[in-house]
């Protein structure tokens, strides 16, 4: 993952500086993420493997897309440079859920905003890089897979789902 300019946040989400993402993650800095939940029309949520690779949650079960928000960018455009870059998708419309902040892990503080949108399958290309692989899952299928603790899942994705179905969770919300 190559390193990049993020803007480092307060507690009310304002920019107070500048650094790059790997002096963000080492000093335990505040920085801003988006994450996107994609549904088919029939209600399956997209969600992504990601590779083995990966620093964070290796070969762990994602949002559809999880993204840190670059310094200058705001969280829609990152959103939707996350949904291309990841999924090779464009022109999905997607609405905010909810702005939030949580400890992703050591030193990984976000405040972040989820969206939500309607995807087409046929559409969805990912990026081998990134990600290992996507399927798609009722909301009751993937509470049934993170219940059952047999699967990995991103701790993030599984705080931010357990609000979505209104469970308790780790989300600070915001807005």
């Amino acid at each position: 993952m190559s390193d990049e300019l993020l803007d480092v946040v307060n507690d009310s989400d304002h920019v107070i500086d500048q650094q790059m993402r790997s002096t963000v993650h080492q000093l335990g800095l505040q920085h801003r993420g988006v994450h996107v939940f994609l549904f088919t029309r029939d209600g399956k949520m997209l969600i992504q493997k990601r590779s083995a690779d990966r620093a964070a949650s290796p070969s762990a079960l994602d949002c559809s897309v999880s993204e840190h928000v670059k310094a200058g960018e705001s969280y829609l455009d990152a959103a939707i440079r996350g949904m291309k870059e990841e999924l090779g998708i464009t022109g999905v419309e997607i609405e905010p859920l909810v702005t939030f902040r949580m400890n992703y892990g050591i030193n990984d503080n976000e405040i972040s905003r989820l969206f939500k949108g309607i995807v087409d399958p046929q559409k969805a290309i990912f990026d081998p890089v990134e990600i290992e692989e996507i399927a798609y899952y009722t909301i009751h299928e993937i509470s049934e897979m993170m219940n059952e603790g047999k699967i990995k899942f991103c701790g993030w994705f599984r705080e931010i789902l357990n609000w979505y179905l209104e469970k308790n969770s780790k989300l600070f919300v915001l807005v």
